[in-house]
């Protein structure tokens, strides 16, 4: 114990000087400064948006002398524009749309702040009906959509900037881990890959004879984690599974919390299982946790699939001329073939053929380097020498997967989905790998916009089995927003 109590000493040094300095000023604290930043910036929006929607409504007070009535209307729908904002505000506030806990991760943020609005818009609709006092339907009918709109571009725009900061370090909360050693590295893992959902590990309690796990200095045991936690400066403690502490320790934990301002939070060990599925339900004073099965037919699955066909039909329509300018360079590059068709493996394993821009010389897919930069079954070379010059620009840029719309739109491929595999990767699939074939494979995925190549095989599969588990139209269009900025990045493409 001696031993950590040192490591404890000089991480809380750290926390507040030194190379640290940065991080531990724009923690929670500068979070915190964020959300009034964004309280503002709403209220800039909000007075736009209402502004606009008098003015367009019952004009510019630019005639008092001619129609002193119309003077009246604008002066009480003054009155009531600024009281309108003014909700608008404190509905934002309840329904936490600036809890520095929410800021620029999850869709919960949004939902807040669409939730606030509607809500806020329904009271004022049975308020204005019940006084018999009616609003004016043009000057609602423009405030609410465009207010909704300019606070969800205002709140992307913030979270596309924190979350830039977030990834080097800044605005991120400190993190004390704490549970056994084999649930904790997971846990620092993958708190570490989402650098951008702001949380940063700074000290890990468990009984482990290593100083450090996953980097990370261990500065206790679990019984110690309040104390800890209040030593290293941590913002939240995040409790793994823990034998040591047993079936009371949890409890035990957050009452030695009470009145930190430390926040206590809890991985339930379902790795790989999204929000949406999960549902607490509390049986005798339990807080049990329920899992939905993954669904792959029924509604949403439909609505999926008449997306696809749509997105795919005007992409193609619309990209026709820059398809005969490619295929015209890559027929300049090499005098070849413009495509290159190759056999995949779909949806419940039924084979089809997959097309692409040719980017390699002819016949060089049946020659393989002794290199391979991948790992697994995998076959990837940054510099690979069988690329034609064109070929290289289409890959960086992955214009060379854009034919896979023919695939889309005949129902062999969708566009969001696992990455689509050859015949030979499938037959040395483990069991758990195989669930991948659940579903259509996709033009880009979950795989694609989280680092593509730069990803071991382990990690691929990791991320299309979590797609595969919880897919939703919703995060379809997430990973397709996504998808453009990787594309703008080009991250892992070559």
């Amino acid at each position: 114990m001696a031993r950590r109590s040192i490591w404890a000493e000089r991480l809380s040094v750290m926390a507040l000087r030194g190379d640290s300095a940065v991080a531990a000023v724009e923690g929670r604290a500068g979070v915190r400064r964020v959300a009034r930043w964004l309280t503002f910036t709403d209220a800039l929006v909000l007075a736009g948006a209402i502004t606009g929607a008098q003015v367009m409504r019952f004009g510019v007070s630019d005639t008092v002398a001619a129609d002193p009535t119309t003077s009246v209307w604008d002066l009480e729908y003054t009155w009531v524009s600024v009281g309108i904002i003014l909700l608008w505000l404190v509905s934002l506030r309840v329904h936490a749309a600036y809890d520095p806990r929410m800021l620029g991760h999850g869709t919960q943020e949004y939902r807040a702040v669409a939730s606030a609005t509607f809500r806020l818009f329904a009271a004022l609709a049975i308020v204005s009906y019940l006084s018999k006092l009616e609003l004016a339907r043009g000057y609602v009918l423009v405030a609410f959509p465009v207010g909704l709109a300019g606070l969800l571009l205002a709140r992307r725009l913030w979270r596309s900037w924190l979350g830039a900061n977030r990834a080097r370090g800044r605005f991120a909360d400190a993190v004390l881990v704490v549970g056994d050693l084999d649930q904790v590295g997971p846990l620092v893992r993958d708190l570490r890959t989402a650098s951008d959902a702001g949380f940063r590990v700074v000290a890990i309690c468990c009984a482990a004879a290593a100083e450090r796990v996953e980097g990370v200095p261990v500065v206790g045991v679990e019984e110690d984690a309040a104390e800890c936690a209040q030593r290293v400066g941590a913002d939240v403690v995040a409790y793994a599974a823990s034998s040591r502490l047993g079936s009371t320790g949890l409890r035990r934990l957050g009452w030695a919390l009470e009145g930190t301002g430390i926040d206590l939070v809890v991985a339930p060990g379902m790795t790989d299982v999204a929000g949406p599925r999960i549902h607490a339900r509390p049986v005798a004073g339990l807080p049990l946790l329920y899992v939905e099965a993954p669904r792959f037919t029924g509604v949403r699955l439909a609505v999926k699939s008449a997306f696809d066909v749509v997105v795919a039909a005007v992409l193609l329509a619309a990209l026709a001329p820059f398809f005969l300018v490619v295929g015209f360079l890559i027929k300049l590059d090499d005098h070849g073939p413009v495509f290159f068709s190759q056999r995949r493996v779909g949806q419940g394993g039924r084979s089809f053929v997959m097309t692409k821009f040719r980017s390699m010389h002819v016949g060089a897919d049946q020659l393989l380097p002794d290199a391979n930069d991948a790992d697994g079954p995998l076959f990837k070379l940054r510099e690979d020498p069988r690329v034609t010059r064109i070929g290289r620009w289409l890959r960086r840029s992955s214009i060379d997967e854009l034919p896979q719309l023919v695939n889309v739109l005949r129902g062999e491929m969708s566009l969001v989905g696992p990455r689509p595999p050859l015949e030979s990767e499938v037959a040395g699939y483990a069991e758990d790998a195989r669930r991948r074939l659940l579903v259509k494979p996709g033009l880009t995925g979950l795989w694609q916009v989280s680092g593509r190549s730069d990803l071991s095989w382990e990690d691929s599969v990791r991320l299309d089995l979590y797609y595969v588990e919880n897919w939703s139209f919703t995060s379809d269009l997430r990973i397709l927003w996504r998808t453009v900025r990787a594309l703008r990045e080009r991250r892992g493409a070559y």
